[in-house]
């Protein structure tokens, strides 16, 4: 049986809808799955696979007593449903409908999808605050403009344009006929210098440089691919998400940074670019607690704070227990000189005495043996002669592979 279009409701309140989607998606020639993730009253229309099903047992959870257990509980067991699905070759791609409630459950599961699988929710909350529905994924949103209850002169258009968006992305997906081998690098505009010089480099020699915006985001996304498996091999060039996430600045990538690389074995070299720096908004917005910090306006909305020898500790010691996990060869490269362009000789964020606490620090906590090496080198980041040696040092790890 060939890969479907799983659609995705709660069907006891969203019953109707979801089978109109069906019947757009099986009239454009997709084949369709459609799942109950209904935590109340029965389906109002027959689903091919039901909520005791997608839940591995007979449902129980009464979503009358909590609504929130309740749709946290289907919205769980659905994540482990699709994915099982997908992995087995199911899945050619999902497309759910639902209000805020139904979109929380839905784009869950969704996320835990690879990056490139056709994903589509149809929400009443499209055009509001996205992100902690979209995340780093690639979901595509659809507004619904009215609510999804019931069918009339706009939702049925909406719910077409859905179903048949959906029916195209899985009928025609690309084939990339020159494929490369993918490499993700991190970067910030102080890292650019060195970024971009590895990036050329990498490219002349036949490989696909894919770069992102340390941003949070950026290396959630990143993450995210290598655990798709459309990333090979990592520059970790720019680690500033860490800074961050230590000591509380807008720009962290969660607890787990690096675990998704670590977890793959796939070649992986390391740097501490922008290390030097916590990122927060605009001015007004850095709390009070640092307002005697040494600070540069990056801009109107990003306000960069210079790190204090402890925190670079901290920042040390946060690396090196993920490090220490790595069971693939890792190697953190270390510029002595410094890790961003305000961190340099007459620069505004230039202290060796804070820097130094960050390396020494970083080679105290890590285990180095075989696996795991640390590499100091007289340059500063952006030099040339740094960016030459991560690629060299790239180079001898990925001939091992």
């Amino acid at each position: 049986m060939s890969p479907s279009v799983y659609a995705i409701a709660t069907m006891d309140t969203k019953g109707e809808e979801l089978d109109y989607v069906r019947q757009c998606l099986k009239a454009a020639g997709a084949q369709v799955t459609t799942v109950d993730v209904g935590t109340a009253t029965a389906p109002t229309h027959q689903p091919d696979v039901d909520r005791d099903t997608v839940f591995g047992s007979p449902w129980k959870v009464s979503a009358a007593s909590d609504r929130g257990e309740a749709v946290s509980a289907m919205s769980l067991a659905l994540t482990k449903f699709l994915v099982r699905e997908q992995e087995l070759g199911k899945v050619a791609g999902a497309i759910g409908i639902g209000g805020s409630g139904g979109t929380s459950l839905i784009a869950a599961a969704l996320r835990a999808l690879p990056i490139g699988l056709p994903k589509l929710i149809v929400s009443t909350v499209a055009s509001g605050n996205t992100a902690p529905y979209v995340s780093c994924s690639d979901i595509t949103l659809m507004y619904s403009v009215v609510d999804v209850a019931g069918l009339n002169v706009v939702s049925r258009r909406v719910l077409g344009n859905a179903a048949h968006a959906m029916a195209g992305m899985v009928a025609h997906t690309p084939r990339d006929v020159d494929s490369k081998p993918a490499i993700g690098m991190t970067m910030f505009g102080v890292t650019t210098p060195c970024v971009t010089r590895v990036r050329e480099s990498l490219t002349a020699l036949g490989y696909d440089g894919l770069v992102f915006h340390a941003t949070g985001s950026g290396g959630q996304a990143m993450e995210k691919l290598v655990a798709s498996g459309m990333i090979g091999g990592v520059l970790d060039i720019t680690t500033t998400e860490v800074a961050d996430e230590v000591v509380g600045g807008v720009f962290a990538a969660g607890p787990s940074r690096f675990e998704a690389i670590l977890e793959r074995r796939i070649p992986y070299v390391m740097s501490l670019g922008a290390c030097d720096m916590v990122n927060f908004g605009a001015r007004e917005t850095v709390p009070d607690k640092f307002s005697q910090r040494l600070f540069y306006q990056h801009n109107a909305q990003v306000t960069l704070m210079r790190t204090t020898p402890d925190e670079n500790r901290a920042i040390a010691r946060w690396i090196a227990n993920k490090i220490n996990r790595a069971t693939s060869t890792v190697k953190l490269l270390i510029p002595d000189k410094g890790v961003s362009m305000l961190d340099a000789v007459g620069q505004p964020f230039y202290d060796p005495t804070a820097d130094a606490a960050l390396f020494d620090e970083l080679e105290a906590a890590v285990k180095q043996d075989s696996l795991r090496q640390i590499i100091r080198l007289p340059h500063h980041i952006n030099d040339p002669e740094f960016a030459d040696q991560l690629v060299q040092i790239y180079l001898q790890l990925s001939s091992r592979n």
